[in-house]
């Protein structure tokens, strides 16, 4: 019952590490989002939120993307915010990269990002900037500044009002320290000039692209057709079995298993993931606590799953699992 005390935040830089693989070398598997733990009176509970990270990477996470969208960013203070990225990095023990998230304007943004770094994040994930709408200049003198004030590598988050024209994302990809470009926006036109401008326009770029929709295993199929192979995982964080098969059958050339992962499972989480605002946040977050740990509710401005979607997501999570575990090779 310790977990709502408060641990100290990280004060001061970790030391120097010693020079091994880039972090874009080192994301080659399932990506984690975990959902960020709170108590019964809705504090930090980093217990729950230790152990949430330690049963992902035991699963086999590749990466722990810590205090991002699903782990509700935005509800975060900054102090709460550096002992997640902490508690992270102290779980995973360098066995994975952390990555955590940042955002708002620019100022607090590169706050955000230095709390990150002393913390010993290996890499931040750039939310889109808070309520404007801007210009690509303005986007660019962003991401821009933001890079500079910080020696952690930066993935650009585009989605919602941060989207961006294939030559600003030329600009972003010759930038010292931004090395990739997560897309939550699902334009898969742009999508594809984007790369094709970056390939022919910054060829000596070695920029990364992840698929950031929600359920973004949905459109997995669509999205390594245009050779963007990495993606967040959302199902991970609360049914890893799930997630992994269908990772190891998208990988593999496996339609029939992904086919009916898709048909069984994703598509129908998806479509109660839209019966509610918020939901691909507080669903995943309920998915956890049925997995039997206790990690709270959401904070608001978001709100819980109505009973019926929750009856619902045990339902489908159950049948999931039975998909999972007659997948060749599960060891099931």
């Amino acid at each position: 019952m310790c977990g709502h005390v408060r641990e100290s935040p990280v004060t001061a830089p970790p030391p120097p590490a010693a020079a091994g693989p880039r972090l874009a070398d080192r994301l080659d598997g399932p990506l984690f989002f975990p959902v960020t733990a709170y108590g019964p009176d809705g504090s930090l509970d980093l217990t729950a939120f230790r152990a949430h990270v330690r049963s992902g990477i035991d699963a086999g996470a590749a990466a722990v993307f810590a205090c991002c969208g699903t782990g509700e960013f935005p509800a975060l203070d900054p102090e709460e915010f550096a002992d997640c990225v902490a508690a992270a990095v102290e779980e995973t023990a360098g066995r994975v990269p952390v990555i955590a998230g940042t955002g708002y304007g620019t100022a607090l943004a590169v706050h955000f990002a230095r709390l990150a770094h002393r913390a010993g994040a290996d890499g931040l994930l750039a939310l889109p900037p808070y309520l404007v709408v801007a210009g690509q200049d303005g986007l660019l003198r962003h991401y821009t500044a933001l890079a500079a004030a910080t020696e952690l590598p930066v993935i650009v988050y585009q989605r919602d009002n941060a989207v961006f024209a294939p030559s600003t994302v030329v600009a972003l990809a010759r930038t010292p320290g931004i090395i990739g470009l997560k897309d939550g926006l699902g334009d898969l036109d742009l999508l594809q000039r984007i790369i094709s401008a970056v390939r022919t326009e910054a060829p000596g770029e070695d920029f990364l692209y992840f698929n950031g929709l929600p359920t973004a295993e949905l459109t997995g199929p669509a999205y390594r057709g245009l050779g963007v192979h990495l993606y967040s995982s959302a199902v991970f964080a609360f049914a890893p079995e799930i997630a992994l098969a269908f990772h190891r059958a998208l990988a593999t050339g496996d339609h029939d298993t992904v086919q009916r992962l898709l048909d069984g499972f994703y598509r129908p989480l998806a479509e109660l993931r839209n019966q509610g605002r918020g939901y691909a946040v507080s669903l995943v977050k309920a998915g956890v606590r049925l997995r039997g740990l206790d990690v709270g509710e959401v904070r608001p401005p978001l709100s819980e799953p109505a009973p019926a979607h929750r009856k619902q997501l045990a339902a489908l999570l159950h049948h999931g699992l039975e998909l999972a575990a007659a997948v060749p090779g599960t060891g099931a």
